[in-house]
């Protein structure tokens, strides 16, 4: 199995709307997926509480069968959708992958 976690820092204003405007869009459409990518077995979004100056944003935690099926949801048309709007909410992403 692989772990699949991204953070993302936030712009404090981007497509018309505010940060946490743009968490709440993104945590919706990202949960979206859930259940929906042959292979993704569990997928979390957070949204920070603590807004410290170390802090993240907005975090995906997701769990896939193997890498095979992580590269897959990473091609997925559905995945691939969303890429647009988060690249525009963003000004940092940083994102780990593990064996578990």
């Amino acid at each position: 199995m692989i772990k699949h976690i991204v953070l993302w820092t936030l712009h404090e204003q981007a497509e018309g709307r505010t940060k946490a405007e743009n968490a709440a869009q993104a945590k919706r459409q990202l949960e979206a997926l859930n259940g929906r990518i042959e292979g993704l077995l569990s997928l979390e979004v957070g949204i920070d509480l603590l807004h410290t100056d170390s802090s993240a944003d907005l975090s995906l935690l997701a769990t896939f069968a193997s890498l095979e099926a992580l590269e897959a949801y990473q091609r997925h048309p559905e995945h691939k959708a969303l890429m647009p709007f988060m690249a525009a909410i963003r000004y940092d992403r940083r994102v780990i992958d593990y064996a578990l």
